[in-house]
């Protein structure tokens, strides 16, 4: 049992796979138990969900700095993004990141036979690219090697050419600072950093964007009355990003409920100086430069499998073995990866 951050985190030894699968707090893992055991006996109501859902809109909102009333709720990161890309118009020039993440990619290219085209550049490239192209879709921290987007230059260009801007924190919120306000779009995944079950994500759609956004996944769930939106016709989709919604896993929610609100009470500077600081002391370890992230990628020989053999849980992508320190995270799980690559 690891106590950090006032929680309680009963995880094995060396756990550095936060960016694949979060490791959540006890008190997190408590409230799926208790849905599992109101499930089993029967004293489930599904109304009671109701308040659970718009608790992690209003979490979500303060992680990433935006108003919880522009927050909708799905399933995953593509889902949601699918949102949008069926709102594109035909021909759109999309621009993403070079090596991107595809739940932020494949949505815009599956729109290829109404000529949606997209172009890739080098993540640094990115704001220099703008005026080129009618809508950026872009990660704030990538996957594969926890590189950081400079968000505050992509600003100044996208303002500047008035091109909007979908951005996925699914790796920055949860131990990153946001204000993101601004964007477009921003969507983010809850199993990571976040430390929430597979199966809960969120979008929060600017009122500007509201029209360019297409709700192709409208349910009961997303109806202007939920409960009495269940049968029949006319169409009674809610005013706001509520009609976005995507009727939720409520064993998700359950777990993601206390999850957000944990995090969102915490200094989210304290948090990032913390994993930044542990990802950094590994990288001076390994003769790697700094890159104020949390995810460090190691290329040494046989990184996967040394790793592993000492007891370290990475992952293995883009051909390097993947780390990422949040957290329940000490110096220990540096020293122990720093002697298993000798």
């Amino acid at each position: 049992m690891r106590t950090a951050f006032g929680a309680e985190f009963d995880v094995v030894e060396c756990y550095l796979n936060t960016p694949t699968v979060g490791v959540p707090p006890v008190h997190v893992a408590d409230a799926v138990e208790e849905f599992v055991r109101n499930w089993r006996t029967g004293e489930l109501r599904a109304a009671d969900f109701d308040a659970v859902v718009d608790e992690t809109r209003e979490a979500f909102g303060r992680l990433v700095g935006v108003p919880g009333e522009r927050v909708a709720v799905g399933s995953a990161a593509s889902q949601l993004v699918g949102l949008v890309a069926q709102g594109v118009p035909d021909g759109c020039r999309v621009l993403v990141a070079e090596g991107e993440f595809t739940s932020v990619s494949f949505p815009f290219a599956a729109q290829a036979d109404r000529g949606v085209k997209i172009t890739e550049v080098p993540l640094r490239d990115v704001p220099g690219a703008v005026a080129e192209h009618d809508l950026v879709a872009v990660s704030v921290v990538q996957s594969a090697g926890g590189a950081v987007l400079d968000v505050e230059a992509l600003r100044a260009a996208a303002e500047t050419a008035e091109v909007p801007v979908l951005l996925d924190v699914t790796q920055a919120a949860g131990w990153m600072p946001l204000r993101l306000d601004w964007a477009d779009w921003v969507v983010g995944a809850g199993y990571k950093w976040l430390l929430a079950p597979r199966g809960a994500a969120w979008l929060a759609v600017h009122p500007r964007a509201a029209d360019r956004t297409r709700p192709v996944a409208a349910s009961w769930y997303a109806g202007d009355d939920r409960w009495n939106s269940i049968y029949g016709l006319p169409l009674r989709l809610a005013d706001g990003a509520r009609r976005f919604d995507v009727s939720p896993a409520w064993p998700a929610f359950a777990g993601a409920a206390p999850a957000l609100s944990y995090l969102a009470s915490l200094d989210l500077e304290a948090v990032r100086a913390h994993g930044v600081a542990l990802a950094d002391r590994l990288r001076v370890a390994v003769d790697l430069p700094a890159q104020a992230s949390p995810i460090v990628a190691l290329s040494a020989p046989r990184a996967v499998e040394r790793l592993s053999e000492a007891g370290v849980v990475a992952s293995a992508r883009a051909g390097r073995a993947r780390v990422g320190f949040h957290i329940h995270n000490t110096g220990a799980d540096v020293d122990r990866v720093v002697r298993a690559l000798g």
